[in-house]
């Protein structure tokens, strides 16, 4: 088994050639220049084996998803990715063949979406494989979407569709589905789609955003108290996939479950057409799910108005 700098040189310097603030990763940091008339964002999330991603998933598949959540996190607030750094803390009996796998994953993403590693560090934990990555990107000043700018009167929108990653857990763990659901929804698991061209073309046109990570009911939940405002779904418009559609919880994943890493935002009624339109251009589903009022709280109801009562209002790690 290889040592640190051994692994860096080998892995981890290949990714870091597109960037030349990275400096080659031989430095102790990287050197990031900002255009005038942009802002930074930055962003970081972390994930532990067991607990964000199961022990036996594929490297590659580990690696996309510590990236894609990253960049969610960045498409929530209208910015487009510029780089990141990452920080691998690996129990002592993972093998350099899983390391070779994750970076291979990192590289893909890499030029998938458009962006370098220029920094990071390779540990050693007594505990169970933990993943971060800090991520970088760029957004006009003054425009970034937030959570805590949604006003009374706005249409509640979500893009994609909801439920599918908490029943592809749900799958691995055990429920019965056929081989192309199972492989649809592992796949929606293990590898979300960040919606970043969605969050850029949305600066100026809605008044606040969020990423769905810990369930849709959860989320929205971080935008109403943020904002000062209440609001309320209409379970029907839900948009939930023909796959997850037939199987059982599918409500409830789509509610409550998590991981989904779709875009959730509010705009104003006047920007309707102009959102049905993005819909079209990026070939994306952007369903109008309820309506931001003066509050408090929050409400779900179903097709007759009737308000629904929810168990699960979406993922806490406490």
């Amino acid at each position: 088994m290889q040592g640190e700098f051994a692994l860096i040189d080998e892995l981890l310097k290949p990714l870091a050639q597109g960037f030349p603030g990275a400096l080659g990763l031989t430095d102790d940091a990287a050197l990031v220049d900002v255009p005038a008339g942009k802002s930074l964002v930055i962003a970081k999330d972390a994930i532990v084996a067991g607990v964000h991603f199961l022990v036996d998933d594929p490297a590659e598949a580990v690696a996309q998803k510590l990236l894609r959540v990253n960049l969610s996190d960045l498409a929530a607030m209208g910015a487009a990715p510029l780089a990141y750094l990452t920080v691998i803390a690996k129990p002592k009996d993972l093998d350099d063949a899983w390391l070779a796998g994750f970076a291979s994953g990192l590289g893909l993403d890499q030029k998938r979406f458009g962006l370098s590693l220029i920094g990071g560090d390779i540990v050693s934990t007594p505990g169970p494989l933990s993943l971060s990555c800090t991520i970088l990107g760029l957004v006009e000043k003054g425009r970034a979407l937030r959570r805590s700018t949604a006003r009374p009167g706005d249409v509640i929108w979500v893009s994609g569709t909801l439920g599918d990653a908490a029943l592809g857990l749900r799958v691995i763990k055990g429920l019965a589905a056929t081989e192309d659901e199972a492989f649809y929804l592992v796949e929606r698991y293990r590898r979300p789609e960040p919606r970043l061209a969605l969050g850029q073309r949305l600066l100026g046109l809605a008044h606040s955003a969020i990423d769905v990570s810990d369930g849709l009911l959860a989320d929205l939940g971080h935008i109403l108290e943020e904002s000062t405002v209440g609001g309320r779904i209409e379970a029907d418009r839900l948009p939930i996939s023909a796959v997850a559609h037939g199987l059982p919880g599918w409500l409830e994943a789509a509610l409550g479950g998590g991981d989904d890493y779709e875009l959730l935002f509010t705009a104003p009624e006047s920007a309707t057409p102009a959102i049905e339109a993005l819909a079209g251009e990026l070939g994306l589903r952007l369903a109008a799910i309820g309506r931001i009022d003066t509050g408090p709280g929050l409400e779900v109801v179903d097709a007759t108005g009737a308000p629904l009562t929810v168990e699960a209002h979406g993922w806490r790690h406490f």
